[in-house]
């Protein structure tokens, strides 16, 4: 129009939509040609300013918009993602080289193969460290030591007057049967049984000659032959016969004989064997032992050259070993302390070694027996002590030694032994010697029904009498037979202590007193102890007990493996094998979770289309009828009707930037020519609606499908 001035234009603003007019029809903009801009002309100035700044356009939305969470959606990008940005030595190799197959193959193998070997190494390095191992650290330390306890025995078991006619009449039948047995006519046991022969009757479980039946006549003339030995003596062949005693169960069904192959070991047994019996009888209210003053043993005591007294020893009576003492134990109330190594600096002890009113057939050896123990541990005489010769000057130099074990997972040991099922039946504490004869005890008493009489006994009850308990015998020798096997678990049960001190022993031997200086010895002994005996060197002897050095060894264990030497290793492999650090392995766990979620979110749509679209057909022709025509693709319409634009004064939606749905009635619409003149029938499939599978457009999926559209 005259007098009208053109607007300018961006080129890349939509241009606007001229008003329609009455009996208009709307034509496709997009299949319009463009028209020319013309030039403004002189005289449009006002036009320009009177209309004023053209309204910003509003903003498009995009096509995807980043979100909070997102997840790859496919396997082959989230492959391609990993290898281009990770920081693994070789996984870029992976993808960089996909046009070389041959490149691809061997550094996926190669890597694959890298990869288990590092896992191989891992697993070697986890199975070390949950195997627990330890490491023997060793310290020397030197300090003053306390002294430990000695412990020392006179090898003469003690005839209590109560029970002392029981045992000459045991002697008595020991004698009787020595002479029917070997022809011997044993004068120490005539003296003492002498005049009692009408006393009783005899003894249960006698001891008896057994014959075993003789091997092959070719093996005995080839073992004759290779002796070259001619016996004269046919009452005591030794190759074809035992000795032996019966031992019975209760109701008399099953029997075995104890038998031995040596005379001396069976008369032994079958003598200590009534000799408990004998012992069992003893009341509880004994009065006190007639106990031997310390002189009477003992000549002379001295610990660091000064001399011992009463409160340094406590007293106690073994079965076995007769008389014994205990100095330094945990009954003294100041210990002795050692601040100097040597001979001089240690306990000496002077004995006397002879045997009054002893039992020959139950302790064959003379002289006395001593232990070295700790304070706080019994003097177990049969399992650690040594015997001390007559006429001679034993000295015994002590090392110390502690042992720390580490319990739990790296050992099994116990710390007090509250964690053991073996009742501590000695006043001690814990050691494993303590476990394991607390374990014979227990079993000794729910099998046999008595308590062995060597080891403390519960209340309540007795000891073992085959006047009282008539199998007891059968029962002891089975379950010792067992517990030899460890077929009552005892040393299973009881285990080792997790903190142990020991002491390394090493003797020396002399003749004492020496020949040039016997004599003085023993007159002074004679006149001060009273020390009379025709064969002066058999009754005393000499002991010197003391420290080696002041230096003890300390042994304790440490974990091999702790958890700092496993990710140090683990670390050194990781770097070995990838060049790679803590980060990496961050990587891999972050691709491992998003394997898995892509995986849960493919299975969700899949169970999503195959239970759920049913139901999704309804809404989707709902939204199709609520949406306007203008915002559909321009080759496409709804197939029943279409929507006709000739009204008047009917806006055009905008352009919409992203694409429609894919509604279940689209088809092809007519030619751009033929929308002036088309009708709502004009759809090339004559009106019949058509059901298809709806799916909504990306905006209106939820974000777990939009992740995996593509797929």
């Amino acid at each position: 129009m005259k007098g009208d001035k053109l607007e300018e234009q961006d080129p890349k603003a939509p241009q606007p939509t001229p008003g329609l007019r009455k009996g208009d029809k709307l034509k496709e903009q997009d299949s319009s040609p463009p028209q020319p801009t013309p030039r403004p002309r002189k005289g449009d100035k006002h036009e320009e300013q009177r209309l004023g700044p053209e309204p910003a356009a509003p903003q498009q939305p995009t096509a995807e918009e980043e979100a909070l969470i997102e997840f790859h959606r496919s396997y082959r990008e989230l492959f391609e993602f990993f290898c281009n940005n990770t920081t693994i030595h070789g996984a870029i190799r992976l993808v960089c080289s996909q046009h070389n197959r041959m490149k691809t193959a061997f550094w996926a193998v190669l890597w694959l193969c890298t990869f288990c070997v590092m896992y191989w190494q891992f697993g070697l390095l986890f199975g070390e460290y949950f195997s627990y191992p330890v490491s023997l650290n060793i310290n020397l330390n030197s300090d003053k030591l306390v002294f430990p306890a000695v412990t020392i025995c006179t090898l003469n078991p003690y005839r209590y007057a109560e029970i002392k006619e029981e045992l000459e009449e045991l002697d008595r039948i020991a004698e009787q049967t020595l002479y029917d047995l070997y022809k011997y006519n044993s004068t120490a046991l005539e003296a003492r049984s002498r005049g009692r022969r009408d006393l009783r009757g005899t003894l249960p479980h006698p001891l008896r000659r057994l014959r075993v039946p003789p091997p092959p006549d070719g093996a005995r003339r080839a073992r004759g032959a290779a002796s070259g030995v001619q016996d004269h003596n046919p009452q005591v062949d030794r190759k074809d016969w035992k000795i032996g005693f019966q031992l019975c169960n209760q109701n008399k069904s099953d029997c075995f004989y104890q038998t031995y192959s040596s005379g001396v070991d069976a008369v032994r047994e079958w003598y200590h064997f009534h000799y408990i019996n004998i012992l069992s009888r003893l009341p509880e209210t004994l009065p006190s032992l007639e106990e031997d003053t310390l002189g009477n043993f003992i000549f002379a005591c001295r610990f660091n050259q000064v001399s011992c007294n009463q409160a340094n020893y406590s007293h106690f009576h073994h079965p076995m070993y007769g008389n014994c003492y205990t100095f330094n134990g945990k009954n003294n109330s100041n210990l002795w302390m050692s601040s100097m190594p040597g001979i001089n600096n240690g306990l000496s002890l002077m004995l006397r070694t002879e045997q009054n009113d002893f039992i020959p057939l139950l302790s064959t050896v003379t002289g006395a027996r001593v232990m070295v123990h700790g304070q706080d541990e019994p003097a177990f005489m049969d399992d650690g002590g040594f015997n001390l010769r007559p006429g001679v000057e034993t000295s015994i130099s002590m090392r110390k030694e502690t042992l720390d074990r580490l319990g739990g997972d790296y050992g099994d040991c116990t710390k007090n032994g509250s964690d053991v099922p073996v009742k501590n039946l000695f006043p001690s504490k814990y050691t494993q010697q303590v476990c394991i004869h607390s374990c014979f005890q227990e079993s000794m008493i729910k099998v046999c029904g008595c308590a062995y009489i060597f080891y403390p006994r519960p209340q309540n009850v007795e000891y073992c009498d085959y006047k009282k308990h008539s199998s007891w015998g059968y029962c002891y020798y089975k379950l010792q037979a067992d517990f030899s096997s460890d077929h009552l678990g005892c040393f299973t049960k009881c285990r080792k202590p997790c903190s142990v001190t020991s002491y390394q022993l090493s003797a020396g031997y002399s003749r004492w007193p020496s020949v040039t200086s016997q004599e003085w010895v023993f007159q002074m002994l004679s006149r001060q102890n009273n020390y009379t005996i025709n064969n002066k060197r058999n009754g005393v002897a000499k002991v010197n007990i003391f420290f080696k050095e002041l230096n003890y060894k300390t042994n304790s264990e440490s974990p091999s493996v702790t958890m700092v030497t496993l990710l140090s290793n683990l670390g050194s492999q990781w770097s070995l094998w990838f060049g790679s650090s803590v980060l990496s392995v961050v990587e891999m766990a972050e691709l491992i979770f998003d394997l898995l979620v892509i995986t849960f979110l493919m299975l969700l749509r899949r169970f999503r289309s195959r239970y759920w679209s049913p139901g999704r057909g309804g809404r989707g022709a709902q939204e199709v009828a609520s949406t306007p025509a203008s915002s559909l693709p321009s080759h496409f319409c709804p197939h029943p009707t279409s929507l006709s634009l000739s009204q008047p004064g009917l806006a055009p939606s905008p352009a919409l930037t992203a694409p429609p749905p894919a509604y279940a009635t689209l088809g092809p619409c007519p030619s751009p020519g033929g929308i002036t003149g088309a009708s709502s029938s004009a759809c090339p499939l004559g009106g019949a609606l058509r059901e298809e599978r709806f799916l909504p457009p990306r905006q209106m999926l939820p974000w777990w499908e939009g992740l995996a559209l593509e797929d």
